[in-house]
């Protein structure tokens, strides 16, 4: 079993993948800065699994600090989640994306490698394709440039370290290209918590649901779709957790920088998701339809066909349970970790 650094494993995504880390037997440190997520999600995985993981407060930009992690905790490989998120709050202050997710990357490399480590597997995302290819959307097509800042941070990171490990081949480096995760763990114990407007369909759709907000707006009516609403690749946070335990596997006994589409391969449009959404769990979602939002495409679905042949890695959760999970959550945690 491994020393595993998680950065930003206090958000939704790190959270699951930390929970099913400790479940897999490895030892886990989290490096978080609490700037958008809670100390409250560690907690609760640490109950959850009856094991224990080592919480440090602080960012991918303090070299200093991270320098100092290496030297206490003997790592044997990273699981990079850390950096901002919103893709609207992005088009509005593009240098703090620029500084915590380009330079902060940068920075968290520059110490791995002071450390001696080479084994990263990095949190991507499915926006750093062209927005021309037609999907399912494979890993060979080419990346674009994408219309948010947010995106644009992604792309640049997956390039930069794509060049860090032909310059040099002791880098062992996983590219997870992630579609829309949603869900939450069975338990109900911990979930996606946005702080302010929920910028993805399934945190509002719940909020709606638990009366946090008064109705779904859903953006674009008018695509040449089943239902005339964008179309999307929803993937349950736990298959996403557990891809990238797979992609560390895979990363730990390899050389260079490969890429995998973690999605289901199914495009389901917001409309669909809705009602599905209503009849699942018997709540009403008051809606209306909204005008197009800039720089939306209107389906984006992947071919994960790589990922399952590569790493092992099979998505084993349906629609119908990440609505459950994610109703499930919101419910036992009408206002997040608060």
């Amino acid at each position: 079993m491994a020393n595993i650094l998680v950065t930003g494993g206090a958000g939704y995504i790190g959270s699951h993948t930390c929970l099913e880390l400790l479940n897999a037997g490895h030892q886990v440190v989290v490096l978080d800065n609490l700037s958008n997520s809670s100390a409250e999600s560690l907690q609760r995985v640490q109950a959850l699994t009856q094991k224990s993981l080592h919480f440090i407060e602080g960012d991918i930009r303090d070299g200093a600090g991270l320098d100092q992690l290496f030297q206490q905790h003997k790592i044997d490989a990273v699981i990079h989640f850390a950096g901002l998120k919103a893709v609207g709050e992005s088009q509005q202050i593009p240098l703090a994306y620029f500084e915590h997710n380009i330079a902060g990357s940068i920075s968290l490399a520059q110490a791995m490698q002071r450390a001696g480590v080479f084994k990263l597997v990095f949190s991507s995302s499915a926006t750093v394709y062209d927005e021309a290819n037609i999907s399912p959307l494979n890993e060979e097509m080419p990346t674009g440039m994408p219309s948010n800042n947010y995106g644009y941070t992604k792309l640049i990171i997956e390039q930069l370290l794509e060049k860090l490990t032909i310059a040099d081949e002791r880098w062992s480096i996983a590219l997870l290209r992630y579609f829309n995760p949603v869900g939450a763990h069975k338990s109900g114990q911990i979930g996606e918590d946005p702080q302010g407007i929920p910028n993805n369909l399934m945190p509002y759709v719940t909020q709606v649901a638990v009366g946090r907000r008064e109705k779904l707006s859903i953006f674009g009516s008018d695509y040449d779709t089943v239902d005339g609403t964008g179309v999307r690749d929803y993937i349950h946070v736990v298959d996403l957790a557990n891809a990238h335990l797979c992609a560390l596997n895979n990363r730990l006994n390899a050389q260079g920088c490969r890429a995998w589409n973690i999605g289901t391969g199914n495009g389901i449009s917001v409309l669909q998701v809705k009602n599905t959404f209503e009849q699942v769990n018997g709540v009403e979602i008051p809606f209306e339809l909204a005008p197009r939002r800039a720089g939306d495409v209107a389906t984006s679905f992947a071919d994960n066909r790589r990922a399952i042949a590569e790493l092992g890695w099979q998505p084993q959760y349906g629609l119908e349970d990440m609505l459950a999970d994610s109703w499930n959550w919101q419910k036992q945690n009408p206002n997040g970790y608060r």
